[in-house]
């Protein structure tokens, strides 16, 4: 048996754990920039307030209900995942972070599933103070709709779905779009076709499915069926390529300010790559004007530089977006966005290295390690590249930022005795 872990308004209840008076109340997480809603609480979906929505869209509703606005804290929600799975990883055998607010489990063996679902719902909620919904069964996909089913209708929030009949009544009662993997595309055409539910795909011809959703998607129908086609993967993958991006929270002309971003980007890229002890052989980098504002000067720039060694080195991935970001810019433009990406990431431990390389790659790898170092203990960019600035006139807007209570020693709650 497999289980699926699932945090339950995950954004929304991060913010509760440290504003415990916010319990029951309407809370509402927004996008980069503070434009859209990109989370919301039990209480702001009662009141209508759909995903994506623009905030100024709202406000009549935010006003009269009081709902409590949230900028995206991803310090904060990337430090509690962290914690929540190391809680989940002390009580199963193996385990699968599928997401920030998902992991897959290995749920076999002796003991009652549905009483292990219980007792694990309960150290999580007591240990981090997130409320998590587990879905137990023979398959992920299955697992996928058992969660749907345990967050939706049990009082205890789990829920295991292992009986034939049970399975089949599970699978007649779920719209085809609440699918793992259908997309709005795919149910347009499966409903078009008479397919409304997930039984009603299960029952389809292969070839057929296969088809129309891919191989893939072959693959989740036979798990619907109870045939396991995706094993628990406890190593993550590694990316392929890795990219850092944001639009300004004001519109940027010059090209200092630019090179800035440029560089805290970079170095964003750089301090990933270390993470997944990977190495780019490419650099990009992008910029582009404002499309929402016609009357402006439009323009997109893009460039790319293939690196002679492949490198996660900070110092040298932030001077190569620099030239490329040098080559690309045009005087006269006020730009909204910039993004660097680095691809054809090959692991460290493979790096070749050129015969002409002028980069004193020992020396530099000390400086990464002791940087890394200092910043993992005490905040993000504490040591940071001269290049990437100060003051960052043009970093995104997010004036309802909540603190980043678990990660920042000033941030920390504070006892008094």
């Amino acid at each position: 048996m497999l289980a699926l872990a699932d945090c339950n308004n995950f954004y929304a209840s991060c913010e509760r754990v440290f504003q415990p008076h916010l319990e029951n109340k309407p809370i509402v997480v927004l996008s980069n920039n503070d434009g859209c809603v990109i989370a919301r609480s039990n209480e702001s979906k009662a009141l209508g307030i759909k995903m994506g929505v623009p905030v100024f869209q709202i406000k009549n509703i935010i006003e009269k209900y009081s709902v409590q606005l949230f900028s995206s804290n991803f310090t904060l929600y990337g430090d509690l995942s962290k914690r929540v799975m190391s809680t989940i990883k002390q009580e199963v055998k193996a385990m699968e972070v599928y997401s920030i607010d998902e992991a897959f489990m290995d749920f076999s063996g002796e003991g009652n599933p549905l009483e292990k679902g219980i007792a694990l719902k309960k150290k999580v909620q007591q240990y981090i103070g997130i409320p998590i919904s587990v879905g137990i069964a023979p398959t992920k996909t299955l697992c996928k709709v058992a969660g749907l089913i345990a967050k939706k209708y049990t009082k205890s929030g789990v829920f295991v779905l292992k009986d034939k009949a049970i399975i089949e009544r599970a699978l007649k009662w779920l719209p085809v779009e609440e699918l793992w993997g259908v997309g709005r595309r795919h149910t347009h055409k499966l409903n078009d076709v008479g397919i409304k539910t997930a039984y009603d795909l299960c029952r389809a011809d292969d070839s057929w499915i296969r088809r129309r959703l891919s191989v893939v998607g072959l693959k989740m129908i036979k798990e619907l069926r109870g045939i396991p086609c995706f094993p628990l993967e406890e190593q993550a993958s590694k990316k392929k390529n890795i990219c850092t991006s944001r639009s300004f929270s004001k519109s940027v002309s010059g090209i200092e300010r630019l090179k800035e971003a440029v560089s805290n980007y970079a170095n964003s890229c750089a301090y990933k790559l270390r993470k997944q002890q990977g190495c780019a052989s490419r650099i990009s980098v992008f910029i582009h004007t404002n499309p929402f504002k016609p009357t402006d000067k439009q323009y997109k720039g893009f460039t790319s530089l293939t690196l002679d060694t492949p490198s996660n080195d900070s110092i040298e991935l932030v001077r190569l977006a620099l030239k490329c970001l040098e080559k690309i810019y045009r005087s006269g433009c006020t730009y909204k966005k910039a993004g660097v990406i680095v691809s054809d990431i090959s692991p460290q431990q493979q790096q070749q290295l050129s015969l002409f390389d002028t980069v004193n790659r020992q020396k530099h790898q000390s400086i990464m390690t002791a940087l890394d170092s200092i910043n993992d203990r005490f905040g993000k960019d504490k040591v940071h590249l001269a290049i990437q600035g100060y003051g960052r006139q043009w970093k995104m807007k997010q004036e309802q930022l909540s603190p980043c209570y678990s990660t920042r020693i000033e941030d920390a709650l504070k006892v008094y005795l």
